[in-house]
């Protein structure tokens, strides 16, 4: 335990962070609803944010070589503390898009300069623990502080202060932890042409998860509210996605690794679709029947990106790892801009249901896709593949944070 002792206080940052980020991102559908934004409004805005958070992936490096790790942090805390207040004083979906890009664009900077820092001091003794720690500390995070909601109202002031205080909090283990304010890291080399050709059917795969899960993360509040459940049971609603997530995620990687990879991947996606089309034709207005199959959506659905990221590493060359993982990261990116706008505008022609009707179309094309794929391409022998790992979607630098041995290629080969 000494030994991530230092890193301790980044860690307690990004989990404020984390819990700060996934409650804006709820709070902000429940509260544009009230508001009487349109559906297609509020899908705009989460389409939004992902659009600058793609721009921050790419642009934040420059930023920390200017700098450094501590002035990039508080900067960008600073400038989304702000924004949070502002979208509690400024009543306005337009102005609410340019918050939400510019909320975006802070917290792709903020979780690639902690990403950035905790590698910079993991060693391949502990980076194992660290990144246990992290995973919890993600999934305690976000689900936990989505029952602030409830706690404090999504009408008034006082969620988005504390919104706002979670965020500048995270200031403080930064600027009183660790002082050694390490070298900026090297850019992350982008080949998006050459990773599209290690693995197709692996960034098709990560695209189509970007537009799926952005979707049901930024518009599951929506279709919770809109079958007449209570805001208790819409963050229920969100969180238990969320769990299922994270329970089934490790036992899929662990078949995969010794299945070929392509034929879990699409029994995955099937299981998602059919998931999807259970909560549109099956769960009704009940709440009980909603909660069980978003839990099971959630468990086939989540992990897709990992396990697509999987099979794309195990197409890729030694030293390659890296490379590989923030393509996949910027390809999840793009379908998260697509997805939230587009099944926003399904629900107000459809109703709410469309959400996951949306959804089950986009999963059966993936499977389509993947049905063609297994037919032109050979499944990678068992010596070339490396071991599943969970992702995180929060940098490109996380690629380099769970390298093994020091290398970039790939990890347990």
């Amino acid at each position: 335990m000494s030994s991530i002792r230092p890193l301790i206080p980044l860690l307690i940052a990004a989990g404020i962070l984390l819990g700060g980020n996934g409650l804006q991102g709820t709070l902000i559908a429940l509260r544009g609803a009230q508001e009487g934004f349109s559906p297609s409004a509020i899908g705009f805005m989460g389409t939004a944010y992902f659009a600058g958070f793609l721009l921050g992936c790419v642009a934040i490096t420059r930023i920390m070589k200017s700098v450094g790790h501590v002035r990039s942090f508080s900067a960008l805390a600073a400038i989304a503390s702000v924004g949070t207040l502002l979208l509690v004083l400024i009543i306005d979906p337009v102005m609410w898009s340019v918050i939400r890009f510019a909320s975006g664009f802070c917290f792709a900077g903020l979780f690639t300069v902690i990403e950035s820092w905790l590698n910079s001091g993991v060693s391949n003794h502990n980076r194992a623990r660290v990144l246990a720690l992290y995973r919890i500390i993600d999934l305690g995070s976000v689900t936990g502080a989505q029952f602030l909601i409830p706690i404090f109202g999504s009408g008034g002031f006082a969620i988005f202060a504390i919104m706002s205080i979670m965020t500048t909090l995270s200031l403080v283990p930064v600027s009183l932890g660790d002082r050694s304010n390490p070298q900026p890291p090297e850019d992350v080399r982008l080949d998006l042409a050459r990773v599209w050709r290690i693995s197709p059917l692996g960034s098709i795969g990560c695209i189509a998860v970007g537009i799926t899960n952005s979707a049901f993360r930024t518009l599951s509040p929506i279709y919770a509210e809109q079958i007449g459940m209570s805001v208790t049971d819409v963050v229920t609603f969100v969180t238990v996605g969320i769990i299922g997530g994270a329970v089934f995620q490790y036992p899929l990687g662990y078949l995969s690794d010794r299945r070929d990879r392509r034929i879990v991947l699409l029994s995955t996606t099937t299981g998602a679709m059919l998931a999807s089309l259970s909560i549109v034709f099956l769960a009704g207005s009940n709440e009980t029947a909603n909660f069980v199959y978003v839990f099971v959506f959630g468990c086939f659905a989540m992990p897709l990106y990992s396990l697509s990221a999987a099979h794309a590493n195990d197409r890729a060359e030694k030293g390659e790892f890296v490379l590989v993982n923030a393509a996949l990261m910027l390809f999840y990116s793009v379908g998260a801009i697509v997805g939230p706008f587009a099944a926003a505008m399904m629900m107000e022609f459809f109703g709410p249901h469309a959400l996951f009707g949306f959804s089950a179309a986009v999963y059966a094309a993936f499977i389509a896709i993947t049905l063609q794929r297994m037919q032109t391409r050979s499944k990678v022998p068992v010596s070339r593949r490396g071991r599943f790992i969970a992702l995180l979607r929060t940098s490109t630098i996380f690629g380099r944070l769970i390298r093994r041995n020091g290398d970039d290629g790939k990890p347990g080969v």
